[in-house]
């Protein structure tokens, strides 16, 4: 087999390269930004029994992944808007879903390629199929590669995914704003009382807070906002002072160690509007390509996402190990299983933003979580 074309260099198309290093299979990962560094790479991930470290055994790299838990971080809190805990689930060490960053996941990922694996700074611009399978990818600086096999993990809005498919992600009603509490414990300890150890979630019909203990005691908070695209256009995001005050507004009457999590911020809040690709999507068979990640199964983030990424890169790595002199029936048979799988995951997503958005949040998620109803 000749050398495997990845567009991303996020964990989906790490995964998938390590997966073929493993094997013995040539790959090359192009990535639009300029260095592993350029930009903050996200908060804590859950990595799951079932997908993501299998994963991560099928890379070689479970020993290595082992070093980077952060103890205690699966304690989950549910408060109700006065600032009550409605719920409280210890971290006892016997969860299946220990929690890393994703930068020092992905770091791990990337130091386990060869060097020169990924191409940094390659922005792609368009890609063409051409005779035989093949595509041609061209830069936004007008270089062109030709690839035999070509694998779109470029996430949400990517230019390889049109090659098979004409969905686009649409926006599915809510929105995140993202803030960062540094140093918690010692700056903000009422905030950090709050979140506990782990993971916090602070809900009402349209809205929540969530927030999450991360390394050297950042709190890193989601607060979600279910509001059309033009409610959030009319908030001047560039002035940082002026957003909190609009969106915490939202939270009028709720306890102060809560709303912290949006008005101390120590970093200006970032908008993360929530698009989704349509659940059950699927393509035809089209040779010498396939999608990963978000490029396949955009949903709203459930703590799935990069798992199926994670555990889509492992199961094509393996499936073109598995048949290397047959890479349409390889590409075949991954697609048979990631399509139920990434429906799966997006069904059950929405079922969970209705419990935690829907008219009788907290109670059915704490059920939920409480064993009193069946699990999503």
């Amino acid at each position: 087999m000749r050398t495997v074309t990845i567009i991303g260099a996020g964990l989906g198309g790490l995964v998938l390269a390590r997966v073929l290093h493993v094997h013995g299979i040539p790959a090359t990962v192009y990535e639009a930004e300029p260095s592993p560094t350029a930009r903050a790479q996200g908060g804590m991930l859950d990595i799951h029994a079932e997908n993501g470290q299998p994963a991560l055994e099928a890379a070689g790299l479970t020993e290595q992944f082992r070093g980077l838990i952060l103890e205690g971080r699966e304690q989950f809190r549910v408060l109700a808007p006065d600032g009550t805990v409605l719920f409280d689930q210890p971290d006892e060490g016997t969860g299946g879903r220990p929690e890393v960053q994703r930068a020092d996941l992905r770091a791990l990922l990337l130091d386990s390629l060869p060097g020169g694996t990924v191409r940094w700074g390659r922005q792609v611009d368009a890609v063409r199929a051409l005779d035989g399978g093949r595509h041609e990818i061209r830069f936004a600086d007008g270089a062109t590669v030709t690839a035999d096999l070509l694998v779109g993990a470029d996430g949400a809005w990517s230019r390889v995914r049109p090659l098979v498919s004409d969905a686009t992600p649409t926006y599915g009603g809510t929105s995140f704003v993202e803030t960062w509490l540094v140093d918690g414990d010692t700056r903000h300890p009422a905030a950090a009382t709050a979140v506990g150890g782990g993971a916090l979630a602070a809900l009402a019909p349209g809205k929540g807070i969530q927030a999450h203990r991360e390394s050297a005691g950042t709190l890193h908070a989601y607060v979600a906002l279910s509001r059309p695209l033009g409610w959030f256009a009319d908030i001047d995001f560039t002035d940082s002072a002026a957003a909190i005050a609009r969106i915490v507004q939202e939270f009028d009457g709720w306890a102060p160690e809560l709303t912290a999590l949006i008005t101390d911020t120590d970093v200006a809040p970032v908008l993360r509007p929530l698009n989704t690709l349509p659940i059950g999507h699927r393509w035809d068979r089209t040779p010498g390509v396939t999608l990963v990640g978000d490029a396949a199964h955009l949903a709203p983030p459930n703590g799935e996402g990069a798992n199926l990424a994670m555990q889509d890169g492992a199961e094509l790595g393996k499936a073109l190990a598995a048949n290397p002199d047959d890479v349409e029936a390889a590409l075949a048979e991954y697609e048979q299983a990631l399509f139920p799988r990434g429906a799966a995951a997006a069904t059950d997503g929405s079922e969970l933003y209705e419990l935690m958005f829907g008219d009788d949040t907290p109670h059915r998620l704490i059920d939920m979580f409480s064993g009193q109803e069946q699990s999503v």
